[in-house]
């Protein structure tokens, strides 16, 4: 830790001054070292004593209010220098002791793996203790080599320019974009023709990378990462378990472990100083950005890649509900439009063919005019027209190039971010997972022991010794790594197992119920307002009934959404997931079964219109009130650090992602139906995005930077539904509209070959005498001469010779309905394969892009090895020369009298140890030839 000037203890100072610059608010006390993490957790005194610390060093339990190791180095600067110190006496719970150890422990070991720690001192009764981790250098360069990290070399590339009528379109398309991109400085970057290679950091091949100042090279969001991991890892054995921080945090040792956001989110003023939150919130987290591009590179640069990759999906996902909202449009402009030369609704408007209907209910209900049902015909012919079927198709078949498309921009995404060739990274045990692992070791141990006991005798006492250091060791082993060669099996999770099954089956069953229910509800208001005397509650039968139905159904599908998602969670649980992959995986399919099930289920209930909007608010408005209430209570908590843990702790995706998924049902499933669900989901989906984005940027602390390369479990789900959406649409054509029917009539029945008398040939005889007892209307209104009524469906009249049976005309149309399914499933299934085998998922300016730079990556470190290789020969053929020039002096002292006496050849006299040096002396001229020749050259321009 720090040390002021004249040898006193630095304490970290809570209060910031107004002055001070930003920057330093993310730093240690000392300003330049970066605050990477941060660990809260909460403390409690009892009293204190006036003294030095040394003086009760033996009496405490340190609580990390001081820095460890400090008081040994400052021990002699304060002797003479009494301190008011607040020690823990005997904390009343005694697992706040053991909690104190276990901080302790854990934070011995973060020091030990080259974590740097400074802490808050604990100056009130209680309240909570901030911890923030720094990693140097040496830590960071360390873990980015194991994570295998990649990084931008020094080595580039320019990128092939297009040209011809290509260029021309894609510089148009630029400018047109030009105002609806986000100002980003470091965008502009990215657009440039030249390409830095990346590849996994080591620390062997630093000379390969661009380290201008090594406190920047790593950004904020990877060091956070690193950090993590090592929190994530680090083992304590007070816990019997071997994950760290998620462990301690589940056990209540610390509250939260947390990274810090690149401070105030507020603009500062000045646009070239702002850091990427600012960036973030006025280019992406304000509705008046709502026509922007999202900024995702810089989403994910701030976020990570997960979360980066969840806004990129809902991007895509927006953009492309805009063709269908378009289309959408002009189906229903085109009912619009056709309306008054519809035949079928002319027929039932018209007031002349006097249909008269059967009555609708018993007794209470009266005979009626089919011509009252004229604005209802006229309204269903907007949505139920032949372009419906068109535009089914089209979505059926936009939701196949929308999974397609999204592929290809996954991919790009991935060698953008440099995403290529990630591996999976090993997860470790759920804290839940180890302590039900560790129960059954205990079990197991304790049956073992009792098998064991009877078999032993008093005289064993030695042996007795022995085993108990044994079964010690054995323990501490096992606390290092309980999970290495036992795990939990089936048996252990059956029982979890069975209640999901019964669970979900009795869920369904409730949801089943409260739409049964709903029904009716709306039977029994219908009769019963019919029944009324008041003409004016006749007349607003319809009107009251549904309004009063979509309501309670609104409220029964939020409370059961909300009881289905805390069911779903504890479900899951059960189960016992070994890692947090396959606890999320799990959790997301049961949640989806069970939402699923409630949302869809009354089709009636629009996505746009969901309850999460109204929750969102509710939350909105209740952090405003909360927040000038915290301000007031502790208005000295200026660091960014009690900044960030005010926020609302991040909880995953999976609430957002569920959202977009089941809007995505709405829009493929039931879209038949409602041609403009694309138009209502687009309009909130525009909303969604800057709510969501203002809530990660203004409301939450900063998730944990997560690397993936794709959305997981969520893309199966929205391909199941793409290929469920294609039979929905299909049933929905055939048995909810009349496409069918009018087709059937206009080509088997029809005299003219057109529509007319389609409302004749649909509605079915009744003979009002063959009314029940007492379900004939009391009162009539249309007098008692009426001897036949009319019902909507295919049998036979009452003069045939099987009255009431269904009729030639009704399996004629079943028959045409069931074959339309076969056929359209058959037609879009293929059409759909067809789009996703023309679409190739790996973009083609992508593959090369790929080839080329693992190309030139293998030249990169090819001419690498040659420098070395030739530096290696110089100086080794540097050391033979002088060798060799050497022995020849030595020689020629030795040789002149005799070479002047004799002057003819002289014959070799040494050892053959001169015969091998002229074949070291010409193997040093071939390296210095080679290092003189131009490919050396060539090789010296291009290595990095």
């Amino acid at each position: 830790m720090l040390q002021t000037s004249d040898n006193k203890i630095h304490v970290a100072n809570n209060m910031m001054d107004m002055d001070q610059d930003p920057r330093k608010r993310l730093c240690f006390a000392d300003g330049r070292r970066k605050v990477d993490y941060v660990l809260v957790y909460h403390y409690r005194k009892r009293s204190s004593v006036r003294g030095s610390p040394s003086q009760h060093r033996l009496s405490i339990i340190s609580n990390g209010s001081y820095p460890l190791g400090v008081e040994e180095k400052d021990q002699e600067g304060r002797k003479d220098e009494p301190a008011e110190v607040v020690v823990d006496v005997g904390p009343p719970d005694p697992a706040d002791g053991e909690k104190i150890m276990i901080r302790e422990e854990f934070e011995g070991n973060l020091k030990d793996a080259g974590l740097e720690i400074e802490h808050d001192k604990e100056n009130k009764a209680h309240g909570h203790a901030f911890i923030r981790l720094h990693a140097p250098w040496q830590v960071l360069s360390r873990e980015a080599e194991f994570l295998k990290i990649k990084v931008p070399t020094k080595k580039s590339y320019e990128l092939r320019e297009e040209k011809g009528l290509a260029a021309t379109m894609n510089e148009v398309w630029r400018k047109l974009n030009q105002p609806f991109q986000p100002k980003v400085p470091h965008q502009e970057q990215e657009h440039s023709r030249t390409k830095f290679l990346s590849h996994c950091f080591s620390r062997d091949k630093l000379h390969l990378y661009n380290i201008k100042s090594k406190d920047t090279f790593f950004d904020n969001a990877t060091r956070s990462r690193i950090v993590y991991e090592i929190l994530r890892r680090t083992a304590c054995t007070r816990t019997c378990q071997t994950m760290g921080i998620t462990t301690l945090i589940a056990n209540g040792v610390y509250d939260s472990a947390f990274p810090l956001h690149d401070g105030d989110f507020h603009p500062s003023g000045q646009a070239e100083g702002k850091n990427d939150r600012q960036l973030l919130h006025d280019e992406w987290a304000r509705y008046g950005a709502f026509y922007k591009y999202q900024p995702v590179d810089l989403i994910r640069k701030y976020f990570g890649e997960k979360i980066g990759l969840y806004f990129a999906w809902l991007g895509v996902y927006t953009q492309l509900l805009i063709p269908a909202s378009v289309v959408g449009i002009i189906v229903f402009f085109y009912g619009w439009a056709t309306v008054e030369t519809n035949i079928p609704s002319q027929e039932m408007c018209d007031e002349d063919q006097n249909f008269t209907m059967c009555p609708l209910c018993d007794r209470a209900c009266d005979y009626w005019h089919l011509s009252t049902a004229c604005g209802t015909a006229r309204a269903s012919h907007l949505f139920d027209n032949p372009a419906t079927v068109f535009f089914a198709i089209f979505m059926s078949l936009w939701a196949a190039m929308f999974l397609e498309h999204w592929k290809r921009r996954q991919i790009s995404l991935n060698y953008s971010w440099d995403l290529t060739g990630m591996e999976e990274e090993e997860e470790h045990p759920r804290p839940k997972y180890e302590t039900i692992l560790l129960q059954k070791r205990q079990r197991k141990k304790k049956n073992t022991k009792n098998k064991n006991e009877p078999e032993r005798g008093v005289d064993e006492s030695g042996e007795l010794g022995k085993d108990k250091w044994r079964q010690r060791l054995l323990s501490a082993m096992a606390a290092g790594n309980p999970t290495g060669h036992e795990k939990l099996t089936w048996r252990d999770r059956l029982p979890g197992y069975l209640i999901n099954i019964s669970s979900i089956l009795f869920m369904f069953g409730v949801t089943c119920s409260a739409v049964f229910s709903v029904i009716i509800y709306r039977i029994t208001i219908s009769a019963l307002m019919a029944m009324s005397s008041d003409p004016e509650v006749k007349s607003n039968v319809r009107v009251t009934v549904t309004a009063t139905a979509v309501i309670i159904n609104l409220v029964v599908i939020l409370i059961l959404d909300e009881i289905y998602g805390m069911v779903a969670a504890w479900l899951t649980e059960l189960e016992i997931p070994k890692t947090e992959t396959n606890f999320e995986e799990r959790l997301i399919l049961k949640a989806f079964l069970l939402k699923f099930m409630n949302a869809y289920a009354p089709i009636f209930y629009v996505a746009f219109f969901k309850g999460r909007k109204l929750k969102k608010l509710c939350r909105t408005l209740k952090d405003k009130e909360r927040a000038p209430k915290e301000i007031v209570e502790q208005p000295g908590r200026r660091q960014q650090w009690h900044l960030d843990y005010d926020l609302e702790p991040f909880d995953g995706l999976t609430p957002e992602y569920m959202e977009m998924i089941i809007q995505f049902g709405f829009v493929s499933l039931f879209v038949a139906s409602f041609p403009l669900a694309p138009l209502f989901a687009l309009l909130n989906n525009v909303i969604e995005i800057r709510l969501d984005a203002k809530k990660f940027v203004t409301e939450l602390r900063r998730p944990d930077a997560i690397r993936a390369k794709d959305i997981g479990i969520w893309y199966n789900i929205l391909s199941g539904l793409g290929k469920f959406s294609v039979i929905i649409n299909a049933f929905v054509i055939s048995f909810t509209s009349d496409f069918i029917p009018r087709l059937v009539y206009q080509y088997m029945y029809s005299e003219t070959g057109t529509m007319h008398g389609f409302i004749n040939h649909t509605l079915s005889y009744f003979n009002v005498s063959n009314f029940k007892p007492g379900t004939v209307p009391s009162i009539s209104s249309l007098g008692k001469d009426i001897t036949f009524c009319r019902y909507k469906d295919y049998r036979e009249p009452p003069w045939s010779t099987e009255p009431y049976q269904f009729s030639k005309q009704y399996w004629s149309v079943l028959a045409a309905r069931l074959g339309f399914v076969i056929l359209f499933q058959n037609l879009v299934i293929t059409m759909s394969m067809l789009v996703a085998w023309v679409i190739p998922d790996v973009p083609k300016n992508i593959s090369e892009k790929l080839k080329k730079e693992k190309t030139l990556l293998v030249d990169v470190f090819l001419n690498e090895e040659k420098e070395k290789l030739q530096l290696i020969q110089s100086l080794f053929s540097r050391d033979l020369t002088q060798e060799q020039q050497e022995e020849l002096n030595v020689s020629d002292q030795t040789s002149l009298p005799l070479h002047q006496t004799q002057p003819g050849p002289h014959p070799p006299t040494s050892s053959p140890a001169p015969r091998t040096r002229p074949r070291a002396a010409s193997f040093s001229q071939f390296t210095r030839q080679m290092s003189m020749s131009p490919q050396s050259n060539i090789t010296q321009h291009t290595a990095v």
